[in-house]
């Protein structure tokens, strides 16, 4: 048992109000719930982003996060380039942005390639975390993506957008950490719902886990009974 990462997973827990149905209320639940545990980001959709982010500004350790060309990626590389402008106005400290799934699924790896590569040099020094969304790829495709993120100058790649109905295993994890440059790190998200999930894609070289902020709460209470049941030991 990683107790370290018991103790500071609050840290490594980006947690989000993603979904097309979500309301101005739960974004504001979520922004209580981020600033009771720490939660390293906060990410809502576009329209409520500037809410999310003047709410936060008061929170230095909690950064707030934008989606780009969410959830499928097909957005063009113009409108994904203005969307990150929009974004980094309104304050984001992180960008997640969906790869051209099929683009990549079609072979165009140039144009894959240079609509990530436009959106971490819009975005400088603000970590940019690359959707590949791994439900809808086969090993060789999960690859070549992986390889194009490094190459492009993502900080991260990342699982999945959540809103497949395929959960991310430990698997897919190993998968991304054996595929991606050392220096890219490896987020998961889509269909994390308990510690023991987390712990072990951990252990397979995750480095962020992007949740939903209702089961990120359920987590985080697991968590602390688990830590104090080990301490106690």
């Amino acid at each position: 048992m990683n107790l370290q990462l018991l103790k500071e997973l609050h840290r490594h827990i980006d947690v989000s109000c993603v979904r097309a149905e979500n309301t101005m209320d739960e974004i504001r639940q979520m922004i209580l719930n981020a600033k009771q545990y720490q939660f390293i980001c906060a990410f809502s959709m576009p329209c409520f982003t500037p809410y999310l982010a003047d709410a936060l500004k008061s929170e230095p350790h909690i950064h707030t996060g934008g989606v780009v060309g969410f959830p499928s990626g097909a957005d063009t590389t113009l409108s994904k380039v203005q969307q990150s402008t929009q974004l980094l106005e309104a304050g984001c400290q992180e960008l997640d942005m969906v790869m051209a799934v099929g683009a990549l699924k079609s072979k165009d790896y140039q144009y894959v390639e240079q609509d990530i590569a436009q959106v971490v040099q819009t975005a400088k020094k603000v970590p940019v975390k690359v959707i590949i969304e791994t439900a809808y790829l086969n090993d060789s495709e999960l690859e070549t993506a992986c390889k194009i993120v490094s190459e492009a100058g993502a900080a991260f790649v990342k699982s999945g957008t959540g809103w497949a109905n395929i959960p991310v295993s430990a698997d897919t994890i190993r998968k991304m950490r054996t595929a991606a440059d050392a220096h890219v790190k490896i987020k998961a998200a889509g269909g994390i719902r308990t510690l023991d999930h987390i712990l072990e894609m951990q252990e397979a070289g995750c480095d962020r886990f992007g949740i939903g902020v209702q089961t990120a709460v359920r987590i985080m209470a697991e968590a602390e009974m688990r830590l104090g049941s080990l301490e106690r030991v």
